[in-house]
């Protein structure tokens, strides 16, 4: 064909037939096996390519059937609600401490789902992730309905449209036996259609005032006049003993017989006495394999050691503890209050649950704790020296709760002028006398500028029960199954990669499929091809004519021979 004129049906079947009418058949069946071999390597090319991809996408349980828009401007939107599935539906809200959860039903492929999603994760942020302005108070979660695994999820809930919003305490979901009732706790979200809609729905329900721009510390536990914040303090209790132990692992502190006598003491107070149950749990298990893990106090760390067990083997809070995760003890600033703050709040209630006869054994537990493991020294020295100050041995547990109360308005008081003379101090939680008027009026008897007049049998009541029974109270109503332990999830823990790029199975079995049909019908085509050559070529069938006929006069020369 002539290149300026256009390739069409007639034109390829003149092709055909003049390349059909230039090669001799072997040169034909040649070019056909060399077609046949690239056309097997590229279906096999294809069909690996689309296996491979399917077995990547389906390493995400959360992923979609759908093709991502790389360029999308979202690419890099980070999202606050934690996406759930039916696989975690259940431990996710059941291991919540927030008191509230907010949970939203949607589709991916619905258009107003899509559009409302940047509101719903401007809510999300308040309240979800380790940046979180109000961590602990409400719980952003979703469910993608158009998932196959999470149909019959949504069918409990009988959702009729996208997207959904419901909101209730985080145990009211779980097993999806929550049904919507027209009371405060348990209801519907009708309001949420915009992000200021749905805090406003929020704040109405808990009495707040929070507003979208709130940044991180605003107003985070700054009304000291909140019994039920202390509440939150467990899961600081958790982390700081978990921490002090990661500590101790790291600088290998457990060095001697005196600073292996000092850490199983602490331990037993721990086991006893720790508000944690997961906490008392691992501080059991390490000090019944102690003698094996240290023996005469030099501890084995690392395999290196040669040893079949180790200190790091262990967790004295249980593996899912989060980390950099403080609540109540959460400052304005990353370095201020955080660890200090919740190993404090841990020797307070550790001393509001000894019993008299245990006083003295506490009060040496926790100073020889301080004085070998905790590693700011001059905080380690100034409270050893404290400690050395006490001449005579406590008999009353009520006396150790007093006197750690008074040894830590001693350190605030130092703290507070140092940071005020050097500005090193958190702006929203300065170093205070405590506890506050606000929180305490029967424990001031008088006070003036210079000096406080305590009652002291009015500050026992409050430190017992501020310390006892206030910490674990919510603690104790949000643990719904005893058998379980107390686990915080955090929300980047639970972030399911969604940008991977799914193709059906059933796809790649297509083109198995096509590959295979391809294979037999090319065999069958070449079969055919030769049937042809034999019996349609007069050279070949002369020459087979021929071949047979010496074959048959050769047989016959031979008989006659025998003969």
């Amino acid at each position: 064909q002539r290149p300026s004129r256009r390739f069409s049906t007639e034109g390829g079947g003149k092709l055909f037939f003049a390349l059909r009418s230039s090669l001799s058949f072997g040169s034909r069946l040649q070019l056909f096996h060399a077609l046949f071999a690239l056309m097997s390597l590229i279906h096999l090319s294809l069909f690996l390519g689309v296996v491979s991809l399917a077995a990547a996408a389906s390493f995400s349980p959360g992923s979609r059937s759908i093709l991502r828009d790389i360029g999308s401007n979202n690419a890099d939107q980070k999202d606050y609600a934690i996406e759930l599935n039916a696989t975690n539906f259940d431990s996710v809200f059941q291991d919540s401490s927030a008191k509230f959860a907010v949970l939203e039903f949607f589709a991916h492929w619905c258009p107003a789902c899509r559009n409302y999603k940047p509101h719903y994760e401007k809510v999300a942020r308040l309240f979800n992730g380790a940046d979180a302005v109000y961590p602990g108070v409400v719980l952003m979660t979703r469910v993608d309905c158009a998932l196959k695994m999470n149909v019959q999820l949504c069918d409990k809930f009988s959702i009729n449209h996208y997207p959904m919003l419901f909101w209730g305490p985080p145990k009211k979901f779980v097993d999806g036996s929550w049904k919507p009732k027209q009371e405060k706790s348990e209801i519907s979200v009708d309001e949420w259609r915009t992000a200021d809609l749905l805090l406003t729905f929020i704040n109405k329900q808990l009495g707040s005032s929070y507003g979208l721009n709130d940044q991180k510390f605003g107003n985070f536990l700054s009304n000291i006049s909140d019994h039920e914040q202390i509440s939150q303090a467990i899961f600081d209790i958790e982390e700081a003993t978990e921490e002090a132990f990661g500590i101790i692992l790291t600088l290998k502190a457990i060095k001697s017989s005196e600073t292996g006598t000092s850490f199983t003491r602490f331990l037993q107070l721990l086991v006893a006495h720790h508000p944690s149950r997961r906490c008392r749990k691992g501080s059991a298990e390490i000090l019944m394999n102690f003698d094996d893990l240290c023996p005469s106090g030099e501890c084995f760390y690392d395999q290196e050691s040669g040893a079949k067990d180790t200190l790091r083997n262990y967790h004295i809070c249980g593996k899912d503890v989060p980390r950099g995760y403080y609540m109540f003890c959460r400052g304005s600033k990353n370095e201020t209050r955080g660890f200090s703050c919740g190993l404090w709040v841990l020797i307070h209630s550790l001393s509001v649950r000894i019993e008299d006869g245990e006083s003295q054994f506490a009060f040496t537990a926790i100073c020889d704790f301080i004085n070998n493991f905790f590693m700011c020294d001059d905080c380690r020295q100034h409270f050893h020296d404290m400690c050395l100050s006490v001449k005579t041995p406590f008999k009353k547990a009520r006396d150790v709760v007093l006197w750690l109360w008074s040894t830590h308005n001693k350190v605030n008081e130092r703290l507070k002028k140092v940071e005020e003379s050097l500005g090193t101090g958190d702006p929203k939680f300065p170093k205070m006398i405590w506890p506050p008027k606000q929180l305490c009026p029967l424990c001031y008897l008088s006070s003036t500028e210079k000096n406080i007049d305590w009652d002291h049998d009015e500050v026992y009541k409050f430190l017992k029960k501020y310390y006892g029974e206030k910490l674990v109270s919510v603690y104790k109503k949000n643990a719904v199954h005893a058998s379980k332990e107390e686990v915080v999830v955090a929300a980047e823990e639970m972030a399911v990669p969604t940008n991977a790029l799914v193709v059906p199975v059933g796809a790649a079995l297509a083109i198995a499929l096509a590959s295979c049909a391809f294979g037999a019908l090319a065999c069958y085509w070449r079969t055919q091809q030769k049937n042809r050559k034999y019996n349609h070529n007069p050279h070949y069938l002369k020459r087979y004519n021929s071949i047979v006929m010496n074959t048959f006069s050769n047989t016959e020369s031979e008989r006659e021979k025998e003969r």
